[in-house]
């Protein structure tokens, strides 16, 4: 059976290169802790990379089918008003246009993030929830660091304390 894949799917998989390499074990962790913080994770641990023309192009529809109706509406009331307020309305329209990509950007690069995080979860941790266990791996993680756990005993350690807090 088919899977309806969402607009923001579409955007994110027509905006991104996505690696075929696997997310480390130590990547994901990093990955996480720096995504709970609000931060924005290193594409090269997830292996992505924005094609910005791409972006440019997805986020041009975008506008060009919330901006064109709303020209067409407000043509009508404004064609016999002052020519100011079509001049103000105007540059006031182009700068949110031009401020709107930075947050297209960032919100496409949340959601590819977050996509690429989960899908790394299911393989490095298939039997615990993405949803419920997030915050608890960070936790651990962070416990790991100040305990100065070695990078090829982190796995081990993450896993015994994730299973002890259940």
């Amino acid at each position: 059976m088919k899977q309806k894949v969402s607009i923001k799917e579409k955007i994110i998989d027509y905006v991104y290169t996505i690696s075929d390499q696997p997310v480390m074990f130590k990547d994901l962790l990093e990955a996480n802790n720096i995504y709970n913080e609000k931060m924005y994770v290193d594409s090269g641990k997830l292996g992505f990379r924005i094609n910005i023309t791409k972006a440019y192009i997805a986020y041009l529809i975008i506008c060009a089918i919330v901006i064109l109706p709303l020209i067409g509406i407000t043509h009508y009331f404004l064609k016999n008003m002052d020519f100011h307020f079509s001049v103000l309305g105007s540059v006031l329209v182009t700068a949110a246009v031009f401020i709107g990509f930075n947050f297209f950007k960032s919100w496409i690069r949340d959601a590819i993030t977050l996509k690429l995080i989960k899908k790394a979860w299911l393989v490095h941790f298939p039997f615990f929830a993405y949803d419920k266990y997030s915050k608890k791996v960070q936790e651990i993680y962070n416990e790991a660091l100040k305990n100065e756990i070695s990078k090829k005993d982190i796995r081990l350690y993450v896993m015994d304390k994730l299973v002890d807090k259940n």
